[in-house]
Order: structure tokens, then sequence, then C-alpha cells
């Protein structure tokens, strides 16, 4: 899915949310991952596929990290 290189961490990754912001909605309060993972403005996530990651799970987000402005 990703075409950045070197490649974002894939959704699954404990550093999933390192991936680039592709779609950002701030009147909805939500933002698109190139990895498939939607991230909330509250700090929630959905995982592509419809689920979400277990609490405390999140990892630091490094530079160039897909976290909502």
């Amino acid at each position: 899915m990703c075409q950045h290189q070197p490649p974002c961490p894939p959704a699954g990754s404990a550093a999933r949310e390192a991936a680039r912001l592709v779609a950002y909605h701030p009147e909805q309060g939500w933002g698109l991952l190139c990895n498939g993972v939607v991230c909330f403005d509250d700090a929630g996530e959905l995982l592509p596929d419809g689920t979400e990651p277990r609490p405390g799970g999140k990892a630091p987000v490094g530079a160039g990290g897909g976290r909502l402005p």
C-alpha cells in the first residue's frame, strides 16, 4: 500500500502511527495514514480491518509521523 521510501510501518506494527498522513479532516476529527490506519483527534485509532489496537500499545511518533496536527 505505502509507496514511500523507506516504506512506512505497516498497520500491525507498534510504530504504525509513524506512517505519513494522506488525508486529514479536522472538521470531523480524523485523519488517514498511508498504512490504512484511521487516527482520531481524541487519540483513538482504527486499524484497516476495523479493529481497535489494544490500549497502551501506541508507539512514539518519529520525524514525519502521522499524528494529527
